[in-house]
Formats: structure tokens, C-alpha cells, sequence
């Protein structure tokens, strides 16, 4: 069975996420695209910045509301290596992106198909469409190297 290419938005969030591994910080990649373009990106930065708000996700929306002069982030994706987390799922939600695509799904802490389910909540202003498992197999193997080394 042939393996479909990745979208060229989360080949560039998985790069972003080993470039966050070698810095080591856990490796988390994420891209905001807007209109076929990339707006920003960024990748995990709590242990360089000391801000345990420092995930992929909360770097590139606070990057890309500033570029585009708005809170809301309403035509635009956001492409991330992992399952987001309660923290930002939330962000998402408030920044109103419109498709979610992330690789990895998080057990532990992610809160889109985990956890928190923080979209399925009714009280979730904005859920935006969501799409799992594009570079799963490659993001995975990422997060594993990166915690087996440090075992």
C-alpha cells in the first residue's frame, strides 16, 4: 500500500519539531497557514524562554494575530505535530481558526480526540474543523527518540 505525501504545511511543522528537539525542548512543530501561504510558524519553546506557555501553538497564533492585526484568526489553518492540549485548544478555539490538522494524537495531555475534549464542550464558542493523523508515524517516532534519549 503506496503512503500518501504529507502536505507540505506539516513536512514544515515536523521540521520545525526536530529543530525544537535538537534545541531540547520537546518536539512540537506548528505552522499557521493563511490562503495556501505561511503566515508563521513556530516550534516548542518553554525550557528557552522559561514561559510554561511557550507551545508551538501559543507562539504561532500570538505571532500570527500580531502579523495580521487581528484576535481572530478566522481564514486561517493551523498545522501542528501533536494533539493540543487543553491550553491550546482553547487558544484555537478563541482565535477562531478554522481547520486544525495535527499528526501525533496526545493520550496523556492532548484535549481535541482526548482528555478534555475541550471542542465537544457546549460551551466552546468555536470548534473548528479537525483533521488527525497526517504525519503521525513521523511525528511519533520524533517524540519517542526524544524522551528515549533522555531516559
Amino acid at each position: 500500500m503506496a503512503t500518501l505525501p504529507l502536505p507540505p504545511f506539516m513536512e514544515r511543522a515536523l521540521a520545525l519539531a526536530a529543530q525544537a528537539a535538537a534545541h531540547g525542548e520537546v518536539p512540537v512543530g506548528a505552522v499557521i497557514v493563511q490562503g495556501g501561504k505561511i503566515i508563521t510558524e513556530a516550534a516548542n519553546a518553554m525550557r528557552a524562554t522559561c514561559d510554561p506557555t511557550a507551545h508551538a501553538e501559543i507562539v504561532a497564533l500570538r505571532r500570527a494575530a500580531a502579523a495580521l492585526s487581528s484576535q481572530f484568526l478566522a481564514d486561517c489553518d493551523l498545522y501542528v505535530t501533536l494533539e493540543p492540549c487543553a491550553m491550546c485548544a482553547g487558544a484555537i478555539a478563541q482565535a477562531r481558526i478554522a481547520r486544525l490538522y495535527f499528526a501525533a494524537e496526545d493520550p496523556k495531555g492532548g484535549a481535541v480526540v482526548h482528555g478534555a475534549r475541550v471542542f465537544a464542550h457546549p460551551t466552546c464558542h468555536h470548534k473548528p474543523e479537525i483533521y488527525g493523523g497526517i504525519g503521525a508515524s513521523i511525528a511519533s517516532a520524533q517524540l519517542k527518540d526524544f524522551f528515549a534519549e533522555r531516559r
